[in-house]
């Protein structure tokens, strides 16, 4: 072999490898001509895109990339469901990945992990979570009970529909259901607690919008009517008469009584315990967890609440099986459970009083609107008496200290004027009725 020969081939190379060849772009009519062979054939498209073809047939997109010293391969998908056109969209994708430093190869795992995330997080997984969430936060049981029905409302439809795929014209059609029924109220509270579980999946990344925030004004207002209550001193006698009269559970007699009295919330009297009670300070500590703002609330005791309260106590000791912590006024059917939301307002309708007349909850409108009345108190008291929460932080602690003599003197004068009033006596009222 001659010198030249020998040289000749080298040099070849060595002027390949210093100025190589461009590579010719792949078309579809030789992507589709590609013929199978004993080992994998790959068809170079230029910067790292290839198509491999398969002995078996199958043509595959790939694209060779090098990052942090490391050479790697990205599948971007078989041919003919990727095409050229898209396989060269996918590479310039990654290839701007690789520019902003990172890794192709990464990215899509985590994508597909989001995705399979997001198909698993259905409507019912994410309202499982609101759920627990509440639970942790030590809501009461009230409210707990009151999400659980509601949302229960929506599992039907959107149950097992993932998240993130859930459109407004769905959750709609769910509120549109309650408004055909009339349950207006149901619907507004519905796409509220709705919007809670959107906003929760929205932080975990699931979700790119809330679809309730626009169904705003969709669903028909419901009519806000206020509890009924009886606010003329001579209607409110009759019904405090009426009351003493009862015939029915003597425990439900009693409760009515301090329901005037001390006028709280119905619920917060119904889970009322023993141990909030404390008969030397003259005062009832409700726990946060049965507010409605979430504050433990203190209440004056007048000594004509005492009394009953001891009565009370003394006709159901031997009923209980924890003296300190049982409940006032356990239901007929278990000393565990407080009696039912309607036995006050049953009883009310039993002593003639229909709802549109007065119910349970009217007795704070009672008390609210002739204490307001009488001239005597504060009205900033008055507020504190019926447990409305000063949003104002600093102010709410200081309107604690400032009016709570003034509210222990109004507890006392509210339980005589009551009084008063059963018994029918005049007396004398600062604002003309």
């Amino acid at each position: 072999m001659t010198v030249a020969a020998f040289v000749g081939p080298i040099v070849g190379l060595l002027e390949e490898a210093i100025n190589p060849r461009p590579t010719v772009p792949l078309t579809d009519v030789a992507i589709r001509n590609a013929k199978a062979q004993d080992k994998v054939v790959k068809l170079s498209d230029g910067e790292g895109l290839q198509l491999w073809v398969m002995p078996t047939g199958s043509k595959l997109w790939r694209l060779a990339y090098r990052i942090d010293g490391k050479q790697k391969k990205l599948a971007i998908g078989p041919y003919p469901e990727i095409d050229l056109r898209t396989a060269r969209e996918r590479r310039d994708a990654a290839k701007k990945q690789l520019r902003d430093g990172k890794d192709p190869s990464a990215e899509k795992k985590v994508a597909k992990l989001t995705a399979a995330s997001a198909r698993g997080a259905t409507f019912n997984v994410r309202a499982d979570m609101l759920i627990e969430a509440k639970e942790k936060a030590n809501k009461a049981e009230r409210t707990l009970s009151k999400v659980r029905w509601l949302l229960g409302l929506a599992r039907p439809d959107l149950g097992r529909r993932p998240i993130g795929e859930i459109t407004s014209a769905e959750t709609l059609a769910v509120l549109r259901k309650l408004e055909k029924k009339n349950h207006l109220e149901t619907a507004k509270r519905l796409r509220s607690t709705l919007s809670e579980v959107f906003r929760a999946a929205i932080i975990d990344g699931l979700v790119v919008s809330d679809p309730t925030a626009a169904l705003r004004g969709a669903i028909q207002a419901p009519v806000t009517v206020s509890h009924a209550a009886l606010t003329k001193p001579k209607q409110l006698g009759q019904l405090l008469r009426a009351i003493d009269g009862f015939d029915g559970q003597p425990t439900t007699r009693t409760a009515l009584q301090l329901m005037a009295m001390l006028y709280p919330r119905p619920g917060e009297l119904r889970f009322a315990r023993w141990e909030e009670f404390d008969f030397q300070l003259k005062e009832w500590l409700i726990p946060a967890d049965r507010m409605k703002m979430r504050i433990e609330h203190y209440k004056p005791l007048p000594h004509q609440a005492i009394v009953l309260l001891e009565e009370l106590r003394d006709a159901t000791e031997p009923l209980r099986d924890d003296a300190q912590s049982a409940l006032l006024f356990p239901s007929m059917r278990s000393t565990k459970r407080p009696m039912s939301e309607n036995t006050l307002n049953a009883a009310l309708r039993r002593l003639g009083y229909a709802n549109e007349e007065h119910v349970a909850h009217g007795f704070r409108s009672s008390a609210s609107t002739l204490l307001n009345e009488s001239k005597l108190w504060h009205a900033d008291a008055v507020e504190r008496s019926l447990a409305h929460e000063e949003p104002n932080k600093v102010r709410r602690a200081y309107a604690r200290g400032e009016y709570w003599e003034e509210r222990v003197k109004m507890a006392q004068w509210w339980a005589d004027q009551v009084d008063l009033m059963r018994a029918g006596a005049k007396f004398h009222w600062p604002a003309e009725r």
